[in-house]
């Protein structure tokens, strides 16, 4: 993925046989521009809120109550999409301080 700097369907097609729905969820953000990364955090906007992704782990309500602690492969599909983005750079970067902006969002 990395290498080719984009997702082809055969990627597309793993992704979401190894992460279903969440993996499905992940492409629409990074191919719709919405892994954003500020100079504190890296932000994925969900459809009702924006979520912060950071060290592979997310602030939403799927990665704190539905996914297994135990099994790193389980992943939220905020966390998936700022993997993705960042191997097809695809992130959106913005110089400014996310914790600043955020109170005007």
């Amino acid at each position: 993925m990395a290498a080719a700097g984009e997702l082809r369907p055969p990627v597309v097609a793993e992704i979401i046989t190894l992460h279903g729905d969440r993996g499905r969820r992940a492409i629409e953000a990074v191919a719709e521009g919405r892994v954003k990364r500020y100079r504190d955090f890296t932000v994925v906007v969900g459809y009702r809120d924006e979520h912060i992704v950071e060290d592979g782990g997310c602030d939403c309500r799927d990665a704190t109550y539905n996914l297994d602690s135990s099994d790193p492969s389980e992943r939220c599909w905020h966390a998936l999409a700022v993997d993705i983005a960042e191997r097809v750079d695809r992130v959106d970067r913005h110089d400014m301080w996310y914790s600043e902006v955020a109170e005007f969002l």
